[in-house]
């Protein structure tokens, strides 16, 4: 989502991993005059932590030299966390996933043990997960990838069929993790598919409807150069890698480069130091063009019957339109309708609301972004952004427990699982 990040936009091209001891963590009350308290902390070391700041308020993680300074400003801030890196901390140390793996008496056509979500994994872990979701499920997957990374990694996804094969159904298009930072959402959406396939192989009567009427295209990580260099160098990195000439700062915000929409004034940045840098040109990163030559390549064949680009944080349903507050979906009453149904059956889980409605007029403009670009030129039935758990900073924000992770996948699986019965 939205944010102007001083030290995670401006890392140069070789540095030593980022620290965040010691920082200490604010919620500013903008009073509806945003740009004049970012204006304000210039010169200041700080790290935005905001998600969604729809000018009322603004989150920030100061550097320890400059709390003084950031205090004689006088801001109506409150703390949220005393010492940011000690919320960085209780994330916890990866985990290997191959010690889960080799349980004794599993069988290849077993579904990996649930232990996977006990923690965060580096990228090669999740591309293992979703080759051992294949092995349990041979004969109705497959592995595929889609295309690479500016540095030559693989966008990685799995495919799921029912009874008629594969490419016979509408799609079901799955995106994750293109903001490099937001870590709780491919082991949500990685579980989201282990209950796909548990369910059909248990034969339960939802999973086998939707599957035998549907394809899945699942990525839980379209940003594998980002994600990777929030667990090397900088936690809170967002964007791509992408450098650009003649630019001091590093990365494109891919969800801010479809090539739909692009350049409508106030949704994006031209700064390529803003965590929202729409790049040069509408598509102009190859990340970008691997997603859209694959959900164009199944909107020409099969049909989409349903785009989510999950996200996080804000608990946010965010339909079409994002550029636009006064534009909606021709079918946004249908959209509408489903998302409340889906908000409920994530609420009776662990209580979590979901706020829901049209991108722009629900939270704030948003240019060059996936749900409008799958909603009109891929032609989705229903296009939408989720932003997961939790609700705010003070919450967790982009950094939570692992202890979180199986809720997450259980509460939207919960959401998932009534929109596939009433669609």
């Amino acid at each position: 989502m939205r944010a102007f990040t001083i030290i995670a936009a401006t890392l140069p091209l070789a540095a030593a991993k980022v620290s965040y001891d010691g920082f200490k963590a604010f919620s500013i009350d903008s009073h509806d005059n945003f740009d004049a308290v970012e204006a304000s902390l210039a010169g200041l070391n700080y790290v935005s932590l905001s998600c969604q700041d729809d000018h009322d308020h603004l989150d920030v993680a100061i550097a320890p030299e400059d709390l003084a300074a950031f205090e004689a400003l006088n801001l109506d801030a409150k703390v949220t966390f005393e010492d940011f890196g000690a919320e960085l901390a209780a994330e916890g140390e990866f985990e290997s996933y191959t010690a889960t793996r080799k349980i004794k008496g599993r069988s290849a056509q077993d579904l990996p043990d649930l232990s996977y979500f006990n923690s965060y994994h580096e990228l090669e872990d999740h591309h293992q997960y979703l080759e051992d979701l294949h092995a349990a499920f041979p004969d109705n997957s497959e592995i595929y990838t889609a295309g690479e990374s500016l540095e030559g990694r693989p966008i990685k996804g799995i495919h799921l069929w029912g009874r008629d094969g594969p490419g016979k159904h509408e799609a079901i298009i799955w995106h994750g993790t293109v903001h490099a930072r937001e870590w709780i959402v491919a082991p949500t959406v990685e579980y989201m598919a282990y209950k796909v396939i548990d369910g059909y192989k248990k034969r339960a009567c939802s999973s086998v409807r939707t599957l035998d009427n549907y394809g899945f295209y699942i990525m839980p990580i379209v940003n594998p150069d980002g994600f990777v260099f929030t667990y090397t160098e900088n936690r809170l990195w967002r964007k791509n890698r992408q450098v650009r000439t003649g630019a001091s700062c590093i990365g494109t915000d891919i969800n801010r480069n479809w090539p739909y929409k692009w350049d409508v004034p106030g949704g994006s940045s031209t700064n390529p130091c803003s965590e929202t840098y729409r790049g040069l040109a509408p598509g102009d990163t190859p990340e970008m063009q691997v997603l859209t030559n694959h959900t164009l390549g199944l909107s020409r064949t099969t049909g989409i019957k349903f785009f989510v680009d999950w996200h996080a944080f804000s608990q946010l349903i965010m339909l079409p339109y994002g550029y636009s507050c006064t534009e909606v979906a021709a079918n946004n009453d249908y959209q509408m309708k489903l998302a409340a149904g889906v908000n409920e059956a994530i609420k009776s889980v662990n209580g979590l609301n979901f706020v829901f409605g049209p991108t722009c007029p629900t939270i704030y403009q948003t240019s060059g972004v996936s749900m409008d670009w799958a909603y009109d030129v891929a032609n989705a039935e229903l296009s939408w952004g989720f932003e997961l758990r939790p609700a705010n900073q003070a919450q967790g924000g982009f950094v939570l427990p692992p202890s979180q992770i199986l809720p997450s996948g259980e509460e939207n699986w919960a959401g998932m699982k009534w929109l596939f019965a009433n669609f």
